[in-house]
């Protein structure tokens, strides 16, 4: 397939050039031809000998090369016409050399060129014509000027027209390279989104079952019942982080359509819709299994989010009580949820050691928070993240709300 498609591109690109020869070839044997059949009673013009024929050949088969030297053909052409004329031969049969040589230069050059190429050829087929016709008049200059006119006029019209296809063949290639890079961008898009998933999803799963872990081998001689009940929590976020994790799977054998929609124009969707605020008190209830007490409190009036925004803010939350529960597991954690008329926001503050000192960027600190970053800015909205006033940590969000709701 490789070397068909290969020798067709070389057939193609050889093709204007086996023609080239060809034309040259034939109109040198049509031209000899006519010149050698030219009945002449009257003995007006020369006869025939080897410099005619020599001259004709001199004449047409430079016509192969017109393409690659448009301008020295053309000097050539013109110059072996005008000896083909003053020595006297029949002129009819060397006028097309000239003209097929100025139609390719007006085709392949500046107008500017081509007028000077205008002017010569112009003056040329004038003096063949005056040789012809002793008396020429103004109808055969006028004849030969709207030949050499009209030859111009049709090359110039060819040459804007090979113009116009290049650009459109550029621009063709450009728009294929933007849609190329715009499917790299929604495939890494994607993949950053797969990195905040399974960052959400393994940390959060992995923190509770090192905290019980940790806690079930503390007591498991002195308090088989708290040690119980910890490997119980252990159970229970492993089925639960598997569960998701098989969630994602399913969702990312979509990730080819959501692929297609973002280069559509679409809005990016989460990996996992499902999750959101209602899910709240699950999560915070395996953080509280995990011994970090977790108090949450809800103001405002509750209204249903935005499917996208609604995740956003549970693996917000997520994150931030994960890092609790990482870095301060002896702290005291509050959730604090108000829902405003056109935003909602979330704080999620604990009681325990600064982890990061003040004025930290969110850009600057752990994966997660920068995941945090990454998910808000996407619905345009905004996070913070650092010591609170009080002491300890506390991360605050703020989404705005579609009017549409």
């Amino acid at each position: 397939m490789v070397a068909q498609q290969t020798w067709s591109t070389t057939f193609r690109k050889a093709l204007p050039q086996v023609a080239d020869v060809g034309y040259a070839v034939g109109s040198l044997g049509v031209s000899a031809t006519m010149l050698h059949n030219w009945l002449d009673p009257h003995s007006y013009w020369r006869t025939p000998d080897a410099w005619a024929y020599g001259l004709l050949a001199l004449i047409y088969l430079p016509l192969a090369l017109r393409r690659r030297a448009p301008l020295p053909v053309l000097g050539s052409t013109a110059a072996c016409v005008l000896c083909y004329f003053t020595l006297g031969y029949y002129h009819a049969v060397g006028v097309i050399g000239p003209g097929l040589a100025f139609y390719t230069v007006a085709a392949l050059r500046p107008r500017k060129v081509v007028a000077k190429c205008a002017a010569a050829t112009l003056l040329v087929l004038l003096w063949g014509t005056r040789l012809a016709e002793p008396g020429i008049g103004p109808v055969s200059v006028a004849f030969v000027t709207m030949m050499v006119v009209v030859i111009w006029v049709t090359g110039d019209r060819s040459r804007r027209l090979v113009e116009r296809g290049e650009r459109l063949s550029a621009l063709s290639e450009q728009l294929a390279r933007q849609q190329e890079e715009k499917a790299q961008l929604a495939v890494t898009e994607e993949r950053m989104k797969i990195a905040r998933e399974l960052h959400d999803v393994v940390a959060h799963h992995v923190s509770v079952i090192s905290v019980q872990a940790g806690l079930a081998g503390y007591v498991f001689t002195t308090d088989p019942p708290t040690a119980r009940k910890a490997l119980d929590t252990i159970s229970g976020s492993t089925r639960e982080a598997m569960a998701e994790m098989r969630r994602m799977l399913v969702l990312l054998r979509q990730g080819a359509e959501q692929s297609r929609q973002v280069q559509r124009g679409g809005e990016p969707r989460d990996l996992d819709a499902s999750l959101g605020l209602g899910q709240l008190e699950p999560l915070v209830q395996r953080v509280r299994d995990a011994a970090v007490p977790v108090d949450v409190r809800i103001t405002g009036t509750a209204y249903a989010l935005p499917p996208g925004v609604d995740l956003c803010i549970y693996r917000v939350v997520q994150e931030a009580l994960t890092n609790v529960m990482k870095h301060a597991p002896s702290a005291n954690a509050t959730v604090l949820v108000h829902y405003d008329e056109a935003e909602i926001h979330v704080r999620v503050a604990d009681d325990g050691q600064q982890r990061v000192s003040a004025n930290v960027p969110v850009k600057s600190a752990a994966h997660g928070l920068i995941g945090m970053h990454e998910r808000v800015s996407v619905y345009g909205g905004t996070v913070t993240a650092g010591p609170g006033p009080g002491g300890g940590f506390e991360v605050s969000l703020t989404v705005p709300v579609p009017r549409d709701r």
